[in-house]
């Protein structure tokens, strides 16, 4: 498959960072809520964002320089003043809202009154909240770090979570329900995903559990001409090899002596869509 090569050093930053946005896809998105010198509530996002550590919690996010003029943001200059912020998170209900944010206001602005959210006041920090945010996280923040001088650099904001607050109603006992706290994704241009619904998959895997592994698999199974790489590798993940009874039993019951290499593999493609994965590689080694 052709790709195109994009060197940076000889790509626009506009549509270098585009392709950065389009390829670094869906971020979370930092609504972090400052103070200026003043007293005024600033709001802004920031998709430029994770968490880094649990021990201590470390969250950081980058406020850029803009791509047009250079000049920086109200945000950046109310932390360095000020060394606070608090890290909102983003669900359906108020995306909207964050997006009026993102508009370049004239400093000293409330996008907290710009877009109807509601600023409440935090425990460990003198910077308001987002009141309509399932998530807040009050930081103190430790390092600020430019990462260049020119339109496009980045300042990586480096915050320790001093207090959260989480939604009650967004919990599954004492784990976030991705459902129920909905949150939003940003991605290239105007796109973003909504990370709820079908657009969750459960994947879990062992880390202590050795799975299979490609290398394990059968040269018949890994280049199939009937299941796809998403299946071969649904079978690679598996950490226990059927046993040979096992093998002997699925042989006689599915008849697979019998059968072509692509006639059992069928029937193991429908085993994984009906997710039975074991069966499906036991049904798969059975003909080897």
């Amino acid at each position: 498959m052709a790709k195109r090569i994009i060197d940076p050093k000889h790509t626009p930053t506009k549509d270098l960072h585009q392709y950065l946005l389009g390829s670094v896809s869906p971020r979370p998105i930092a609504f972090v809520s400052t103070k200026d010198v003043n007293g005024n509530d600033n709001l802004a996002p920031y998709s430029f964002f994770n968490a880094f550590s649990s021990n201590p919690p470390i969250l950081v996010f980058s406020s850029n320089r803009r791509v047009k003029n250079n000049t920086t943001k109200d945000t950046l200059q109310n932390i360095m003043d000020r060394k606070e912020a608090v890290i909102n998170m983003v669900n359906y209900d108020i995306v909207k809202n964050m997006a009026i944010t993102s508009v370049e206001y004239p400093s000293g602005t409330s996008e907290f009154v710009k877009a109807g959210l509601t600023p409440i006041p935090s425990l460990t920090i003198d910077v308001n909240r987002v009141e309509e945010s399932p998530v807040n996280m009050e930081c103190k923040v430790k390092e600020i770090i430019p990462l260049g001088d020119k339109g496009g650099a980045g300042h990586l904001i480096i915050c320790e979570v001093t207090m959260m607050h989480i939604n009650e109603d967004v919990l599954d006992g004492d784990r976030i329900d991705p459902d129920k706290i909905d949150l939003m994704g940003r991605m290239g241009r105007s796109y973003y995903v909504r990370a709820s619904g079908a657009a969750i998959h459960t994947i879990y895997q062992s880390v202590e559990d050795l799975p299979i592994g490609y290398d394990g698999l059968p040269d018949v199974i890994k280049y199939s001409n009937v299941l796809s790489g998403s299946d071969i590798a649904e079978l690679a993940r598996i950490t226990a090899r059927p046993t040979q009874e096992l093998l002997t039993d699925i042989a006689s019951k599915y008849n697979t002596t019998k059968l072509t290499h692509d006639e059992v593999q069928t029937i193991a493609k429908n085993l994984l869509a009906d997710g039975d994965s074991g069966l499906a590689l036991a049904v798969s080694l059975s003909k080897v």
